[in-house]
């Protein structure tokens, strides 16, 4: 029982944190990039300040602990779902949450420190190109990670069945 409930909340965890980059990447970002310079920074400053909340935590840091979790609950219990699962563990490890905390949080966090109040056009202009096309290549990377783990996961469910589940 535990094994599934671990499996579950491992799925649903990283299928949300995949929603949530695609969103970004279809609309957050398009639509952000059609703002002036102070705008668009300060808007992503917003931004990144508000998602740093207990929601976004629960799906985003989850999947870093359910799936590898998972993962070592099938090993020895069903081989193909532990191989299909240490595939999706290392998508979402390495290329979402290892992208997240080597690319991204270092740009919000410099982001994050720059007072926009006074500063010139040219300085504005500058930040933003600094920011913007590093941080939505890093979001591209991301989407793309999070959404082959839903899809390994979603492979998974529909090509193999529980080993033990008619025991």
């Amino acid at each position: 029982m535990i094994v599934n409930i671990t499996l579950f909340l491992a799925t649903m965890a990283a299928v949300l944190a995949a929603g949530l980059f695609y969103s970004y990447a279809v609309s957050v970002n398009p639509g952000l990039g059609r703002l002036s310079d102070t705008v668009y920074l300060q808007s992503m400053q917003s931004i990144n300040r508000a998602i740093l909340n207990p929601l976004f935590f629960l799906s985003f840091m989850g999947a870093v602990f359910l799936l590898p979790a998972s993962t070592w609950m099938h090993y020895g219990r069903n081989n193909i779902r532990f191989w299909w699962l240490l595939a999706a563990s290392v998508m979402y490890v390495a290329g979402v949450f290892g992208v997240t905390v080597a690319g991204n949080v270092p740009l919000n966090n410099t982001l994050d420190a720059l007072k926009l109040d006074g500063a010139s056009a040219e300085q504005l202009s500058g930040w933003r190109r600094q920011f913007e096309k590093p941080w939505n290549m890093l979001n591209t990377v991301r989407t793309i990670a999070s959404i082959l783990t839903a899809m390994i996961l979603a492979a998974m469910f529909i090509f193999t069945k529980d080993a033990q589940a008619d025991q």
